[in-house]
C-alpha cells in the first residue's frame, strides 16, 4: 500500500518535480537557517484543530490540498493580511521565560541551523517576498538601461543598489520572515508610469501574465540545506534583468544573531551585454533580549567586468557608544583609476549624499525617504498554484494577525512536517527534488530562461 502511494504522490503536485536521481539539498524543515526558520512550542499532529493550508493523507503524512484555497474563507481575507502594515510593538521582555529558556540553548559562535527559536518573532511574509523589496523603486532600476555613458550608468546602479534596502525593513524592530520551504516559488510584478497597458504579455516570462511594460520578478528556494534562495527580475522592454542567489548562514553573537548573505547578483543590460555583478551586506539581530533592531554590516563591491568601471560600498554598523545607525558609505572609481570619481555619504534608511571630486561639487545623491515605493502586484491567493509564498503561510500569517500564536503555531507546524514527510519519502527512494525555474551552474544559481536567451532563439528563428 505504502509504495503504490509513493509511486501516485512522485507524479501528484504534491511533490511535482521529483525525478529519479541521486538526492539534492532537501533535509528535514527544522532549521534556523538564516531567515530563521522558527517553531513556536512542540506540537503533535493530533494537536491541529485549527483548518491549515494542508490536510493528512491515508498514511497520516500532511499534504496540500490539490483544489485551490479561497482567497476570502472563514471570514478572513488572507489578501488583505499580507497588505496590512506590520504592528510595530515587540518587546522580547514580554516573553522573558521562553527567551531565557532559548538562550540556555545556545552558545557564542554557534551555527543557529537546528535551533528553535519562538513564533511571535516572525514578520507576516516570507523571506522570497521580502527579496522583492530590491525593486521598490523599479524606476531607479530601469532607468539604468537608459543611459548611454558608462560612467552614467555604474553610478546609476548605485543609486539603485543603496535604496535597495530600506522598504525591506519596514519596522525599526526587528522581525523574521518566514523561512521559505524547499520549492517555494513567490512571483509579483510592478507597474511603471508611462505603461501603454496594450502591450503584449510576456508569455514565456517569469511572470507570464504580465505584460513588456511591467518589471516582473520570480523567487525560488532551490536550497533547503543550506538554505539557498534564487531570484530573477525583468523588464522586457528595457532589456535589463537581474538574477541572484543568496545562502543565509546565521550565527550566535551574544546579546545579537548575525546572518552572513553568501552569494551575489547580476545586473544585465541585455542589448549592451553588459554585466554589474553585486554582492550582499550581511544582517544582524540586535538587542534580542530587549526590543530586537536590524542593522547591515559589511564590504560590498559592484563592478562591470565590460566597461571596468566599479564601487567599493561599505555598510557600517553602529559603534556600541554614540553614533547613528544604518550608516553607509560608497566610492565609484573609473576603469584603472586608484582614486574615485565620486565619494557617497549617508544613511541606507535616509539621505546620502555624493561628493564629486573632478566637479567639487556635493549634492544629494539619493533620499530614500522623498521618493515613492512602487507597491509590488500579487495576483490572489486563489489564483495562486501550491507553492506560492502567501498560499502556502496563509494561514500563519492569518494567526500572526489576530495574535493567535497557537494557532500560527499548529499551521506552521503542518507546513513544516509536509516537507519532513517529502523528504522521507525522497531519501527512502533515492528521487531528488527537481527545480522549478533555476538551475546551479557551479557555485551560482542561474535563471533557466533569462531574457537575453529567450531573445537569441527569437532572432535565431527568425533568420532562418
Amino acid at each position: 500500500m505504502f509504495k503504490k502511494w509513493v509511486r501516485r504522490v512522485s507524479l501528484s503536485t504534491t511533490t511535482r518535480g521529483f525525478v529519479e536521481t541521486s538526492p539534492t539539498h532537501d533535509k528535514p524543515q527544522d532549521s534556523y537557517g538564516g531567515s530563521v526558520d522558527v517553531a513556536g512550542t512542540t506540537t503533535s499532529a493530533t494537536a491541529i484543530k485549527t483548518k491549515t493550508v494542508a490536510e493528512v493523507d491515508e498514511t497520516g503524512s500532511s499534504k496540500v490540498p490539490s483544489s485551490r484555497s479561497s482567497s476570502y474563507d472563514n471570514g478572513i481575507d488572507y489578501d488583505a493580511l499580507y497588505e496590512e502594515e506590520e504592528e510595530m510593538d515587540l518587546s522580547m521582555e514580554a516573553h522573558g521565560s521562553m527567551i531565557t529558556h532559548l538562550l540556555s540553548q545556545v552558545k557564542i559562535g554557534m551555527d543557529l541551523t537546528k535551533v528553535v527559536l519562538p513564533t511571535f518573532i516572525l514578520e507576516r511574509r516570507s523571506l522570497l517576498e521580502m527579496y522583492a523589496d530590491y525593486f521598490a523603486h523599479p524606476d531607479l532600476f530601469i532607468k539604468i538601461s537608459e543611459l548611454d555613458d558608462p560612467r552614467d550608468r555604474i553610478v546609476q546602479v548605485c543609486r539603485w543598489y543603496l535604496s535597495a534596502y530600506h522598504a525591506g525593513r519596514k519596522s525599526a524592530v526587528a522581525k523574521k520572515p518566514y523561512n521559505p520551504i524547499l520549492g517555494e516559488v513567490f512571483q509579483c510584478h510592478w507597474d511603471i508610469p508611462g505603461e501603454t497597458q496594450n502591450e503584449p504579455e510576456v508569455k514565456d516570462g517569469p511572470v507570464p501574465w504580465c505584460r513588456r511594460d511591467q518589471l516582473t520578478f520570480l523567487a525560488e528556494q532551490v536550497s533547503h540545506h543550506p538554505p539557498i534562495s534564487a531570484f530573477y527580475a525583468e523588464h522586457y522592454n528595457k532589456k535589463i534583468t537581474f538574477t541572484a542567489h543568496v545562502w543565509t548562514k546565521s550565527k550566535f553573537l551574544g546579546l545579537s544573531i548575525g546572518v552572513h548573505n553568501i552569494g551575489e547578483g547580476v545586473v544585465t543590460l541585455v542589448d549592451r551585454s553588459e554585466e554589474y555583478i553585486v554582492t550582499f551586506p550581511n544582517g544582524y539581530g540586535r538587542s534580542i533580549l530587549t526590543v530586537p533592531w536590524i542593522e547591515l554590516g559589511g564590504s560590498v563591491e559592484i563592478k562591470c567586468p565590460q566597461t571596468g568601471y566599479y564601487a567599493n560600498v561599505e555598510f557600517l554598523t553602529k559603534p556600541f557608544y554614540g553614533g547613528k545607525r544604518n550608516k553607509v558609505t560608497a566610492e565609484i572609481y573609473s576603469p584603472n583609476d586608484k582614486k574615485p570619481f565620486v565619494s557617497i555619504a549617508g544613511e541606507w534608511s535616509g539621505l546620502m549624499e555624493a561628493k564629486w571630486h573632478d566637479k567639487n561639487k556635493t549634492e544629494v545623491f539619493v533620499d530614500v525617504n522623498r521618493i515613492p515605493i512602487f507597491k509590488k502586484q500579487v495576483r490572489p491567493i486563489v489564483e495562486q498554484d501550491e507553492y506560492e509564498s502567501r498560499r502556502v503561510w496563509k494561514e500563519v500569517t492569518a494567526g500572526l494577525k489576530f495574535n493567535d500564536i497557537e494557532r500560527a503555531t499548529n499551521a506552521k507546524f503542518v507546513v513544516e512536517q509536509q516537507q519532513r514527510d517529502q523528504a522521507k519519502v525522497r531519501k527512502e527512494y533515492d528521487l531528488a527534488w527537481e527545480h522549478k525555474h533555476f538551475k546551479p551552474v557551479g557555485d551560482n544559481w542561474i535563471y533557466t530562461k533569462p531574457l537575453s536567451q529567450r531573445m537569441y532563439l527569437q532572432e535565431k528563428e527568425a533568420k532562418r
